[in-house]
């Protein structure tokens, strides 16, 4: 523990110089730290190049408890765990949340290593009745979760984080089995969606997926969406990384606005809904 917190003041000092170390965590003025450490990371173009923005989101409510969500550069949310009584205050509590990530990502602990993907795969091996052989064969999920690790060879947990997230809403989507039913090998899934970030585009796709599920089965829209909006308040308050449950949120409350905004709508085009525009959106 002390090693981790001699390593965190040690990057505080290089990518905040301005900043005492010992105090940035008690320095109200979060907000502007974690503005000013990846506008610093920008400068040194060791992440996100093409992404310099931190955004934050207030859910509109009348009165407390207020919640507020901060977005990094390449895609990583963050919410208040705490309970706030005022916007400014959850919009703090945040840009902490989310100022403790983003150094932590700094560490080279976070970065993933030949020894990272080892202890990885290990873990992961011994979480299921998979065993280490299967690492070496893609067409499993451990070995395809192997192939991914190594594919992203140097990047940190946050950057990585973007692709596993994708793959998350992929799987929940459905989309992933029908690639299987295609015949696509993991490999060639990976290889796919390495080269894109999550967009509106995919969202869209996804939202018309859950379109047609929703005319063969009535109301599992909304029960998705109920699910989603207790995981995403679950994970918040618990202080974790909430993109993959966000992006459900919003996939799903797109998917309701389509159908109630036009209920007459005709159904999708088979192009537009077929599995070579859904999943691979070209």
């Amino acid at each position: 523990m002390d090693r981790t917190l001699e390593s965190l003041r040690h990057i505080i000092a290089q990518v905040l110089p301005n900043r005492d170390p010992a105090l940035v965590f008690k320095d109200l003025n979060v907000v502007s730290m974690l503005q000013e450490f990846w506008e610093s990371k920008q400068q040194q173009k060791a992440a996100f190049p093409s992404e310099g923005v931190v955004v934050y989101e207030s859910l509109p409510a009348p009165g407390p408890p207020f919640v507020s969500y901060v977005t990094l550069p390449g895609g990583s949310c963050f919410g208040n765990f705490q309970c706030c009584l005022s916007r400014a205050e959850a919009r703090r509590d945040a840009a902490k949340v989310a100022l403790i990530n983003s150094l932590f990502n700094e560490l080279p602990s976070r970065r993933i290593t030949k020894e990272f993907i080892m202890e990885s795969v290990q873990e992961a091996v011994a979480s299921t009745s998979a065993t280490l052989d299967d690492a070496d064969d893609p067409s499993t999920s451990i070995g395809a979760y192997h192939y991914m690790l190594e594919s992203n060879m140097g990047k940190t947990m946050l950057e990585f984080q973007e692709l596993m997230t994708i793959f998350q809403l992929l799987h929940w989507n459905g989309s992933l089995k029908a690639l299987r039913e295609t015949k696509c090998s993991r490999q060639e899934v990976i290889s796919y969606y390495s080269q894109y970030s999550l967009d509106e585009k995919m969202r869209s796709h996804m939202a018309l997926d859950w379109i047609m599920k929703e005319r063969e089965t009535p109301g599992i829209l909304s029960q998705e969406l109920r699910m989603a909006l207790r995981q995403l308040e679950e994970a918040r308050k618990a202080g974790q990384e909430l993109r993959f449950y966000k992006e459900k949120k919003e996939i799903l409350s797109l998917a309701l606005t389509q159908i109630y905004s036009d209920p007459d709508t005709s159904s999708p085009s088979d192009d537009q809904l077929s599995l070579t525009a859904l999943c691979g959106y070209h």
